[in-house]
């Protein structure tokens, strides 16, 4: 019998990829809701919930609603 020799992602490299996406969403909207009450928004909550709500469920659409925000703030 001859052991598998080839490369395949397996325990810890899924774990790290795993905690990464985990992790975004909440750094994200940590991100927003700082820098939108910084700036006085009154609906920080708001774009801190969408923010990361969005890049947890669906990844592109957080990181368009991120885009969102930015182009809003100033």
């Amino acid at each position: 019998m001859v052991p598998l020799q080839i490369g395949l992602p397996g325990g810890p490299e899924l774990l790290i990829i795993g905690l990464f996406f985990m992790l975004l969403p909440f750094v994200m909207s940590y991100w927003v809701y700082t820098d939108a009450t910084k700036r006085g928004n009154d609906n920080a909550a708001f774009w801190a919930l969408a923010v990361g709500g969005l890049t947890f469920l669906t990844g592109p659409g957080g990181f368009l609603a991120l885009a969102v925000y930015v182009w809003q703030r100033g």
